[in-house]
């Protein structure tokens, strides 16, 4: 599928939306496991938007950055499955659907699939989910240990349109980072930004185009995503 270009006009047929900073607030929560583990190793905690400047590309970098930063050398054997324990301890401390989004999704989903696609594990994930009532409205959930990879890399996108038997043309990624921009390019695909995200605030603008979609706050979410055009 990539290389496909996007169809103009009508609806979208599948909706995929990132998790972490475009579904639900989580940065709290992160950088206090992080800095949790790091100090259970000796090291000194980082400031909660440098850890947010750490995610979207899997838990295991984000221990790799958040133990160097804190000048932790090498990585400590066992520290993945112990930020993951510490992580699961506080999964909804602080973390809280975007204001809007429980609303929007339940809008959309009258109307079009959706589904999620994260570099967050997919047990966490669902946990998430469930807990602020945004599960029953996503057909398919898939985590960063899915088996097709973790984004930029397309082939998990591209699963999900399989299917749900759709073309790049009718589906739309819906993300805050680069990592978002660059796995819709790899699977010819729409992409939407959440600007309102934590990842927007390292968002890299030199790969824009101008064919990008974008909202500043989820109550936009339907009116843009109302038409391919």
């Amino acid at each position: 599928m990539t290389g496909q270009q996007p169809a103009r006009g009508g609806r979208f047929r599948l909706v995929v939306f990132d998790l972490d900073g475009t579904l639900v607030d989580s940065r709290r929560d992160i950088a206090d496991a992080a800095n949790h583990l790091v100090v259970e190793y000796g090291g000194t905690p980082l400031p909660e938007e440098q850890v947010v400047r750490m995610v979207g590309e899997g838990v295991a970098l984000l221990v790799e950055r958040a133990t160097a930063a804190a000048g932790i050398h090498p990585v400590p054997e066992g520290a993945l499955s112990r930020f993951m324990e510490i992580y699961s301890r506080g999964l909804l401390v602080h973390t809280r659907a975007y204001p809007g989004i429980l609303e929007v999704v339940r809008d959309l989903a009258r109307s079009t699939r959706l589904a999620v696609l994260t570099n967050k594990p997919r047990s966490s994930s669902v946990t998430i989910l469930d807990a602020l009532g945004l599960r029953p409205f996503f057909w398919r959930i898939l985590g960063g240990d899915n088996p097709w990879g973790r984004k930029p890399d397309p082939e998990a996108l591209c699963q999900l349109m399989a299917e749900a038997g759709v073309t790049a043309g009718t589906t739309v990624l819906v993300g805050d980072s680069g990592i978002d921009l660059q796995t819709s390019r790899g699977a010819g695909t729409r992409v939407c930004l959440a600007r309102y995200g934590f990842g927007y605030d390292a968002f890299p603008f030199e790969p824009l185009d101008g064919t990008e979609l974008a909202v500043d706050a989820p109550s936009q979410l339907p009116s843009v995503l109302g038409s391919s055009v």
